[in-house]
């Protein structure tokens, strides 16, 4: 089983390695396609690997994996050789595989016929299970370091075997019917250990109780010794009394003499006893002796424990040794299991995880329709991951310029897209709606950043590294990957050296790219070229806040977002502030350096009036002179007129913004106003009514005031207290 699992995980290893180090600068993934003499063609994966930090795995794992895969695989069919060997500064480890549009759907075709059966793919699941890693413990045969437990294993592994191939026999699954016809169901080897070794048996030989007693006659009897040689003493010490007469006669034992016979003084002058009893200890009151009969039977007694451990060690190699004479036969079925394994778990996988076949094409066409990484939608589960489409073909559209904020998925993206290219390579079922993968030679990655200090190169020296690599390889058939690239440097000079690099590709190896870039001038190629296409990811703002929607879209970022998603990193409110006020005065910057681009040009034409001035029409390098500086002042109207128009595009941008923040909070002050204006309005109308029930600052009389102050209105009942002030007011209105 633990085999099987192996043959998987190089499947799983080359995926795991695209998905987890495609955005390590020292690890890359690429491959080399080559024809055969019968026409097939095989494609050679290269991983790359610093093997100073231990990025990708130990050095020598991959070797020893896929030096088991093959073992796994029939002899008609092999996986893959590897190869080691040094590319600069990077440990290179090749894996040759069959990319044979034939051979990949043959499988596909096998994994097919156990996803759409349910209850086969239970079945062989379930059975599974119960098989160990057989390929490992042949090795351990081989390599006499097997263990009796693993001896059982291999048994148990082996008892599946009939049952496997009833299962499979009992479906609809033609070609795996096929596959199994001439299985070995090894028998004589299952009879051999079933027979002689116990079903829990010791963990290492030296603590012996592996062998059954029934396999060996002399194992049985000296099991039998050690088990019963206190009764064995017992018996001969009753036959000793009634031969020699003595009734109180004893054995006993000591660390000195071992087993002896003792006799009183008393019973010794009666005793009879022959030549055979051997006077070996005299006592004040007793004489010790010892006999040949004795003696044997002590020796069995006393080694019966180390001669069992050794006789059974004996057997259980002589076991070994008979197995080891079989090990192509059983070699030949764990590969079968192996190969069946694996068909099993990528139709398992491809079932639960709702993966579809991938269509393998030599017409050059890379389309994918909603398709998913198959980690990130493990983590985040199928209901919350935004799937992408993906479109790649020669002649219409080769290079996606992808652009957006970060954080909002290019990286993903990209490597889906990889990834489900190499799935397709190996067989398997993909994660989208629908896959039309063509046969690729290589797949070349350029992801994240990172340094090289020991072999003193900088972030942007290994990134250029890898750039310059990619671009020596990289043919038409490859598939390319770069993120990022030159944001090392200044941005002057990495939007220089990306935007040279992606028309290098376009123009020389026409390769199919999807290239993610905050270089919003890299949109302008798609007016240029016709197989350049720009993408970004899609984003919804809302005031002050962005929502990515994850949804690739054919049009070109002009923002990057960079501050709103320093603010999602919870950086101080202050920084946030701050950072804005300093991209408002660089954005004003641009028209400031507009004016000094204006200034240069006014410079180059004060030149050509003096050039005009001082040569004559014929001379040749008046005329070059003039062509010359023609031409930078063209470059540097160009060049005033986008970064004018950038200049102005933010300027509008942040006036729209104003304009929305004032009339927001304009809006605001109108309704308090409304509210406060009608408060006002009712206080005054309250006002009004208590002038007219009383109004104190009327009453002119001073009796009145005095009458009024002297009102003892807590000692007064209710009754009264009203009667009073009605009669005052009365009084007020009489006045």
């Amino acid at each position: 089983m633990k085999k099987i699992k192996r043959y998987i995980g190089v499947i799983a290893l080359i995926i795991t390695i695209s998905l987890m180090l495609i955005g390590c600068g020292q690890v890359k993934i690429n491959s080399e396609v080559s024809i055969n003499i019968d026409g097939t063609s095989s494609t050679r994966l290269k991983i790359y690997y610093d093997d100073t930090i231990n990025k990708l795995v130990d050095n020598d794992l991959l070797s020893k994996v896929i030096s088991k895969i093959n073992n796994s695989i029939p002899s008609e069919v092999h996986f893959g050789d590897i190869v080691k060997s040094k590319e600069e500064n990077l440990n290179v480890e090749e894996v040759e595989i069959k990319t044979d549009k034939v051979k990949i759907d043959e499988r596909l075709n096998v994994i097919q016929e156990i996803k759409d059966d349910f209850m086969l793919r239970e079945d062989l699941n379930e059975i599974l299970k119960n098989v160990y890693d057989i390929e490992r413990i042949c090795g351990k045969i081989a390599f006499e370091k097997v263990t009796p437990k693993e001896m059982i294993h291999l048994k148990n592994s082996i008892e599946k075997l009939p049952i496997l191939k009833d299962t499979i026999n009992s479906s609809s699954a033609s070609m795996l019917k096929e596959y199994i016809k001439d299985l070995d169901d090894l028998n004589d080897l299952y009879n051999l250990v079933n027979e002689s070794i116990l079903e829990e048996p010791s963990i290492t030989l030296k603590d012996g109780n592996i062998i059954k007693s029934d396999f060996n006659e002399e194992l049985k009897e000296l099991r039998n010794i050690s088990k019963n040689g206190a009764y064995m003493i017992k018996e001969i010490e009753n036959e000793e009394r009634e031969k020699t007469g003595v009734k109180s006669l004893k054995i006993g034992f000591n660390k000195v003499f071992g087993y002896f016979i003792e006799i009183t003084k008393a019973n010794l002058n009666t005793a009879k006893i022959d030549e055979s009893y051997i006077r070996k200890q005299t006592l004040s009151n007793a004489e010790r002796f010892i006999t040949p009969k004795l003696k044997e039977i002590e020796d069995k007694i006393l080694n019966a424990e180390e001669k069992i451990k050794s006789l059974e060690y004996e057997i259980f190699v002589n076991i070994r040794n008979e197995i080891y004479k079989n090990i192509d036969r059983i070699q030949k079925v764990s590969k079968t299991i192996a190969n069946i394994d694996v068909f099993v778990s990528l139709a398992t996988v491809a079932y639960i995880n709702n993966y579809v076949r991938p269509n393998i094409n030599e017409d050059d066409k890379l389309d994918i329709k909603n398709g998913r990484h198959p980690v990130v939608e493990n983590i985040v589960g199928e209901e919350n991951f935004v799937p992408n489409d993906t479109y790649l073909n020669t002649g219409e559209n080769i290079i996606n310029i992808i652009t957006g904020p970060n954080m909002a998925g290019k990286s993903t993206y990209m490597r889906q897209t990889a990834v489900i290219a190499l799935m397709a390579h190996i067989g398997s079922f993909v994660p989208a709606e629908y896959a039309n993968i063509p046969i690729l030679d290589r797949i070349f990655t350029r992801v994240g950043a990172s340094d090289d200090l020991s072999q003193g190169q900088s972030t942007f020296m290994v990134e250029m590294s890898e750039v310059s690599h990619i671009l020596k390889n990289a043919t038409d058939k490859s598939l390319v990957i770069l993120d990022e690239i030159g944001r090392g440097t200044s941005t002057y000079d990495g939007i220089s050296l990306a935007w040279s690099i992606v028309e290098y590709i376009q123009s020389k190896i026409k390769c199919k790219t999807l290239f993610a870039t905050h270089y919003h001038e890299l949109t302008d190629l798609e007016n240029e070229f016709s197989e350049v296409k720009n993408y970004s990811i899609a984003v919804k703002e809302d005031d002050d806040n962005i929502i990515f929607l994850r949804k690739i879209i054919p049009t070109g970022a002009d923002k990057s977002y960079g501050i709103y998603v320093a603010k999602l990193a919870k950086l101080p409110d202050e920084v946030i502030n701050r950072s804005r006020e300093i991209l408002s005065d660089l954005e004003k910057n641009h028209i400031y350096n507009s004016v000094a681009i204006n200034k240069d040009i006014d410079r180059v034409l004060e030149t050509i009036n003096n050039a005009e001035i001082s040569s004559s029409n014929n001379d040749k390098l008046y005329i070059e002179n003039i062509k010359e500086l023609e031409k930078e002042i063209l470059t540097l109207k160009e060049n005033s007129f986008k970064e004018e128009f950038e200049s102005l595009k933010l300027e509008h941008e942040s006036l729209v913004k104003n304009y929305e923040d004032i009339k927001s909070k304009n809006d605001k002050l109108t309704i308090e106003n409304k509210d406060l204006s009608k408060k006002i309005k009712d206080n005054e109308a309250n006002s009004q009514i208590a002038v007219t029930q009383m109004s104190f600052d009327t009453i002119g009389d001073n009796n009145l005031k005095d009458e009024i102050l002297n009102l003892d209105l807590l000692n007064m009942t209710p009754l009264d207290a009203i009667n009073a002030l009605y009669s005052l007011q009365k009084k007020a209105k009489n006045n």
